[in-house]
């Protein structure tokens, strides 16, 4: 029988890892940061609230999403050539759409598209044949796909120029209701991820927008649950987390000498505590975009990206480096040959 990691063990391996890939792939793939002619937001994954497209018209994406190149093993391979550790994927964003077999909500790409295949399942099977720790993306707020997602008090975000919520098709923020999103979707959800695909060793949440200290408390408790020693980051809200994810592309100055990280050096919108575990993590893009974006071509090149790598992990800090593969499944060249070249450095 395999041997299921405790929650020190964990830990241990989290803070010796480093160095991890990141996945955003999902229906803002096909578009490639393009709309009706015009361009997206430098995130391009942010494109249905930044050029406002409605439901109706966003769900045809769905209907032709047909990843023939997806291959997990490939995908997977490829990051522990790179010497990734682990593989975080997100199993949905803020556009509502679960890159899983969701029975809570058809809207997932088993159910809605004519590909059919379970995504996160493959992956998760991939990263157990070749010895990766796997971990998941989920928005735990943002749901643009839900009349009560999300977001709807917190006005526009600079980085997409655009809402937090969908306020096009449902304009009523008066009217939303998160605990009804919650309930309905989010939680239950969570619950899908962590009981259908193994050992996940964390969940990745993000912009806590709407998200009160209930609620983070509740997912914190399913977390605990179901997986008790999967680490949860800070981005679910509200003090409730096992280690800190900086701000997006954050690189700090330096750490305090004592190791315990100065909440005064992270980018100011998160706010958060230090680790209790001494355990933190930068989530970075090698472009603009998370996801893919097929005119960003403003590259990092291999040695800044492997000089980052060496200051954060110098700090006690992970890199978790993300790539945005097309709609076709493909893992852009550009990226590609970039981390390969980071490889030989290693």
């Amino acid at each position: 029988m395999e041997k299921r990691s405790d929650s020190s063990d964990m830990r241990k391996w989290f803070k010796e890892a480093q160095y991890g890939m990141m996945v955003h792939w999902g229906l803002y793939s096909l578009l490639g940061g393009e709309w009706n002619g015009q361009r997206s937001s430098n995130y391009s994954e942010w494109i249905q609230t930044n050029k406002q497209i409605p439901n109706a018209e966003y769900e045809k994406l769905a209907k032709a999403f047909n990843p023939v190149f997806f291959s997990a093993d490939e995908w997977v391979r490829f990051a522990k050539e790179c010497g990734m550790k682990y593989f975080v994927m997100t199993s949905k964003h803020h556009d509502g759409f679960a890159m899983y077999h969701s029975k809570v909500d058809k809207y997932n790409v088993v159910d809605a598209t004519p590909f059919g295949r379970d995504v996160v399942g493959e992956l998760a099977e991939a990263c157990y044949k070749h010895g990766l720790k796997f971990g998941l993306y989920y928005s735990q707020d943002l749901d643009w796909h839900e009349e009560h997602g999300g977001g709807y008090k917190s006005g526009h975000i600079p980085c997409a120029g655009a809402a937090w919520c969908n306020n096009w098709d449902f304009p009523n923020d008066d009217k939303k209701d998160f605990d009804i999103c919650f309930r309905n979707k989010i939680l239950p959800q969570v619950e899908e991820i962590l009981r259908n695909y193994g050992e996940l060793c964390l969940i990745w949440f993000d912009v806590p927008m709407t998200v009160n200290e209930d609620q983070s408390r509740q997912l914190f408790e399913l977390v605990k649950k179901y997986q008790p020693n999967c680490l949860i980051n800070s981005r679910l809200g509200n003090g409730a987390y096992d280690y800190v994810s900086l701000g997006d592309n954050e690189i700090p100055e330096s750490m305090p000498e004592n190791t315990e990280f100065d909440p005064s050096l992270m980018n100011e919108v998160n706010g958060f505590k230090p680790s209790p575990y001494g355990l933190y993590e930068t989530a970075a893009t090698m472009n603009d975009s998370w996801g893919y974006c097929s005119w960003d071509h403003n590259w990092k090149d291999a040695a800044q990206i492997a000089a980052i790598k060496k200051k954060l992990n110098g700090m006690g800090i992970n890199y978790l480096l993300n790539v945005g593969p097309d709609g076709l499944g493909r893992i852009p060249a550009a990226s590609q040959e970039i981390l390969r070249e980071v490889a030989k450095t290693l």
